[in-house]
């Protein structure tokens, strides 16, 4: 029974330390997302770098590669690469960076910007009656117009490093956000296009960056194509320069051969030839030690040896 007794006072008081660790830890926890909640719902700034970190995971997700397809700026949390050539000021002495530029081929950019406020749309949500819940969507939309009015006023094309501007892309890092803002007015997305402004959700961006990333992934492909086609072309060249070569070779070659035949038609052929008399000092007794090649004598025309002269012809 102490045993009992004992171990199930151990037991219980290990318990209540596990459950003061975790209550601490969901303390913890609430501090953090309370903290997080009123940073949204009043620190514009939070909730920029907020989006950027979310941008930033889009961009990793779309198969592009950082410093090569896009680059980014640094934002105050994120530890972004520093796009030094593409940070200029403009006419009114502010400073230009946009937040992401993503290069496409054949020379052109499209620049992407996060800054967009989210206040009202928070305000939406937890607003408790319906007349709160419209004026804060009201303002969310009017927000958004005055961030698009804002960018078209930003000359993104004339800063240094940017090179042809197609559009610039306004992400709404929430899906809700955007979809709520598009149901409220739905001239915005139009009025917004027109003005090479075009607004995209964290969906709709990562279907675009893939179409780019597609765009590049042909661009080397036909790179490539080029490379291969000019590599062929000089493989050709070098061919037809080794084909003159063998046929030179081969007129070598037979002039070679014609001069063999000549020289050996004058060893050979003929009355008196050098084989023939050659033959006949063998015959006339001559010491040699080496016999003549029998394919050589038998091309040469071998001179038969003169008579001996008569014992009554010695004076004739």
């Amino acid at each position: 029974v102490d045993e009992v007794y004992t171990g199930d006072t151990e037991g219980r008081a290990r318990l209540l330390h596990e459950i003061g660790a975790l209550k601490d830890l969901n303390r913890r926890m609430s501090d953090e997302a309370l903290n997080l909640t009123r940073a949204l719902k009043g620190d514009s700034k939070v909730q920029g770098n907020w989006g950027e970190v979310i941008l930033e995971r889009i961009l990793e997700d779309s198969g592009l590669h950082k410093g090569r397809e896009y680059e980014t700026q640094v934002g105050s949390v994120l530890e972004f690469r520093v796009v030094d050539e593409v940070a200029s000021v403009d006419a009114h002495g502010q400073r230009r960076m946009p937040d992401v530029i993503v290069r496409l081929p054949e020379g052109r950019d499209v620049v992407i910007d996060a800054k967009v406020s989210l206040t009202d749309y928070e305000r939406f949500c937890s607003a408790d009656t319906e007349a709160e819940r419209e004026a804060a969507l009201r303002a969310h939309v009017a927000s958004l117009q005055a961030h698009i009015a804002a960018l078209g006023v930003k000359d993104y094309a004339a800063l240094e490093g940017i090179r042809t501007l197609d559009f610039v892309l306004v992400f709404v890092p929430i899906e809700a956000a955007f979809m709520k803002a598009m149901e409220q007015d739905a001239t915005l997305f139009g009025r917004a296009f027109e003005r090479n402004i075009i607004m995209v959700s964290p969906t709709t961006l990562l279907a675009t960056l893939r179409t780019i990333e597609s765009m590049w992934r042909l661009e080397r492909q036909n790179r490539n194509a080029e490379e291969i086609a000019r590599r062929a072309g000089a493989l050709h060249d070098q061919f037809a320069r080794v084909l003159e070569s063998l046929e030179d070779l081969g007129r070598h070659l037979e002039r070679t051969r014609a001069a063999y035949d000549l020289t050996l038609e004058r060893f050979a052929r003929g009355r008196g030839n050098l084989v023939s008399r050659v033959v006949q000092l063998e015959k006339l007794g001559a010491k040699a030690r080496k016999a003549l090649p029998g394919t050589i004598l038998a091309l040469a025309d071998l001179d038969e040896p003169e008579p001996d002269p008569e014992p009554g012809d010695a004076d004739g």
